[in-house]
């Protein structure tokens, strides 16, 4: 394993619903379970440090309830965090309403994480070998987007970046964003973040590289089920399927298949079989409740393990079927 995984991104406080359908405008629903869990960013950590990488956590947590509750939670997966608390504002939250066919909605409020100084962010400090990563949500805050990209633009020259857009893309100012994306060594975001950024055609992955992002090692374009398209700078592209699965909650399916992707990636797998790894990591994840449900490296190798041996007994079976 090289290096760490040094979060700059933000963590919040999910207040978690679930619902059979969204309400009408106006009526009223009775959720069928409630859960408080830690959510944001720290899906996407979680997802990297059940898979064997060392986390660590350079955004800012609050002082109150929701502060206290995500730090208990950091302890718990054996998440430091590099920063002091906020002396004056307490963790942001999102209500997530998650109905009956595995989709979710949410509403947010920002808190600590939305606020951030160039002395906040003082004690994070990435070495070499160490990926820094960092999501759409502090860059799209007016409070925090302008100290976080100074300090990742800052970065040193010869430690990986990887970035996710996020939902909220269209809220980040175009020239933060353009900032970002150009010292952005893997990009990886869904086909809707893809779109926004490049414009929506089959070539939307060569114009992310060429135009956008020209450091880059590659870009990951996220379609759901369906896998992913990995994209190389050296030009070469490839499909790289999901896996079918019963999903009964989609919330944080990005976010788990980002940070299986980087650990991956920092244990020397390829590309495109770290893109693999991601995939089932994700699959796995969308079969259990909860955003923070990423599985360890263990269930993620017996996962391919097991479809390996049933493609292997199918393609005998096709074979021999005569």
């Amino acid at each position: 394993m090289s290096g760490r995984l040094v979060h700059v991104g933000s963590a919040v406080v999910d207040y978690v619903y679930r619902i059979d359908a969204l309400p009408a405008a106006g009526t009223e629903k009775t959720a069928s379970a409630y859960a408080r869990v830690a959510g944001g960013g720290f899906n996407m950590m979680v997802a990297a440090s059940r898979t064997g990488m060392k986390v660590v956590f350079g955004g800012q947590l609050g002082t109150g309830p929701d502060g206290d509750f995500l730090r208990a939670a950091f302890a718990a997966e054996g998440i430091e965090t590099l920063t002091p608390p906020s002396p004056s504002m307490d963790s942001g939250n999102c209500v997530a309403m998650i109905s009956g066919d595995a989709e979710r909605t949410f509403v947010s409020w920002p808190g600590a994480e939305s606020r951030l100084t160039a002395d906040m962010m003082a004690p994070v400090q990435a070495v070499a070998g160490d990926w820094v990563f960092t999501s759409g949500y502090t860059l799209s805050y007016p409070g925090s987007r302008d100290v976080l990209t100074d300090w990742i633009e800052a970065l040193p020259a010869g430690i990986a970046f990887v970035f996710d857009p996020t939902p909220v893309i269209a809220d980040i100012p175009r020239p933060i964003l353009d900032r970002v994306l150009a010292r952005t060594t893997w990009l990886s975001c869904n086909t809707n973040e893809a779109a926004e950024i490049a414009g929506d055609a089959q070539t939307v992955a060569v114009r992310l590289l060429e135009q956008h992002c020209p450091k880059a090692a590659g870009v990951v374009i996220r379609a759901g089920a369906h896998g992913c398209l990995v994209r190389m700078a050296d030009g070469g592209t490839r499909a790289v399927p999901g896996f079918k699965v019963e999903a009964v909650d989609t919330n944080g399916a990005g976010d788990t298949h980002i940070g299986a992707f980087v650990s991956a990636l920092s244990r020397g797998l390829s590309p495109c079989e770290a893109a693999r790894y991601a995939n089932a990591a994700a699959a796995l994840s969308v079969t259990r409740h909860g955003g923070s449900s990423a599985p360890t490296d263990t269930e993620i190798q017996e996962f391919l393990s097991h479809r390996d041996q049933a493609a292997i007994a199918h393609d005998w079976e096709e074979a021999t079927a005569t």
